[in-house]
């Protein structure tokens, strides 16, 4: 299912000795000054293209992390971590064919079905999200979109978690048109929606649902004036240039997302990735040293896949600008790290979790 050749790799592509755009220039040179590739980025911004966020991909380890931490540090601080739990709130059941998902209802992984939480259920969570030091709860659905009679539901769940003082995100698919107002109007912070992978080899991953539905959904999220977290997977089977044309569409959004989650496959058996062979770790940094650098001001989130993660790995991972975690022991249905874990690294690192902020957004009406 998964395509084997690197097909449309950058390496491909014929490159031109001159005329690169300005950035591309810039960042041919290894010891290019930082304050003039910061000046580039911030007086040159327009339209990220193809052969720019190649050229950074491209780019020697070192100076590629020291420009993304260069960047990261004239927007965040660098030694604090926004931190979210994530709890399924529906779990398996989903109609939708995304290979790598343990809980479509079309693999055999074996997932116990469980129908929507009762507002207890997500209060307890909530609590306990905030005394463990989370500033956020992100609450995940598994299904294609909500129906009309689930929104209700979800309204509930979110004044539920506001009540707690915690900022609140969701994930529930595809949306229909004043579905993201209604959440909205009660108080939703964030909707998470991934693009996944890129437009060129998003087929090769889900068949239920385009490319375009996606973008539709976080049109309808930016117009009801939600913030969007939106990212992808890296080891899905995909080519160098496949992450190079994902990072580039969502820098190249209408307004890059305020949360970028980079998240590593984790191979679940009886899906049809369950066997893909997994990307070198240090792309997987790549990855998110190239996101910080296209997206400045967001947060790039180290997402699923940091079980597997070793503390060293981890620890390039934040130098190369990532400044948020899932934080808890489950990530919807894969492990993560525990809590002792983290605060055990951050610590040896000097880092530590983001203070939580007062939540803006109030519920209206």
């Amino acid at each position: 299912m998964v395509r084997n050749s690197v097909q449309g790799s950058i390496h491909s592509v014929p490159r031109k000795e001159t005329r690169l755009p300005p950035l591309a220039r810039l960042f041919e040179h290894p010891h290019s000054s930082l304050k003039q590739a910061e000046r580039a980025m911030e007086t040159d911004h327009r339209e990220w293209t193809t052969e720019e966020v190649a050229a950074l991909f491209e780019q020697p380890f070192p100076d590629l992390l020291y420009t993304a931490q260069t960047v990261h540090r004239r927007h965040h601080d660098p030694t604090r971590v926004q931190a979210s739990t994530l709890l399924s709130v529906k779990t398996g059941a989903c109609s939708e064919d995304c290979a790598y998902c343990s809980q479509s209802a079309r693999y055999e992984t074996g997932l116990e079905r469980e129908s929507l939480l009762d507002l207890d259920a997500v209060r307890a969570a909530a609590r306990r999200a905030k005394a463990a030091g989370a500033s956020r709860l992100c609450m995940g659905a598994a299904w294609r979109g909500p129906k009309e009679r689930d929104v209700g539901a979800l309204e509930a769940m979110v004044r539920t978690v506001k009540e707690e003082g915690l900022e609140t995100c969701l994930s529930a698919g595809l949306l229909k048109d004043g579905q993201a107002e209604r959440l909205a109007a009660a108080g939703l912070d964030y909707y998470n929606h991934n693009l996944d992978t890129s437009e060129s080899h998003y087929a090769e991953v889900v068949t239920t649902r385009t490319y375009a539905d996606r973008l539709d959904t976080l049109e309808q999220v930016r117009r009801a004036g939600l913030k969007v977290c939106c990212g992808g997977i890296v080891g899905l089977g995909e080519s160098r240039a496949d992450r190079v044309e994902l990072l580039k569409t969502l820098a190249n959004l209408p307004e890059p997302p305020q949360s970028v989650p980079i998240n590593r496959l984790v191979p679940i058996p009886g899906t049809p990735l369950e066997e893909t062979a997994g990307v070198d770790p240090l792309e997987m940094v790549r990855t998110i040293a190239v996101a910080r650098i296209l997206m400045p001001a967001s947060h790039v989130r180290l997402s699923a896949g940091r079980e597997s993660m070793s503390d060293e790995l981890q620890a390039l991972a934040f130098l190369a600008g990532a400044n948020s975690i899932f934080y808890g022991e489950k990530l919807l249905t894969t492990p993560n790290p525990s809590q002792d874990e983290d605060h055990a690294l951050l610590a040896r690192l000097g880092m530590a979790f983001q203070p939580s902020e007062p939540c803006r957004r109030e519920a209206r009406g």
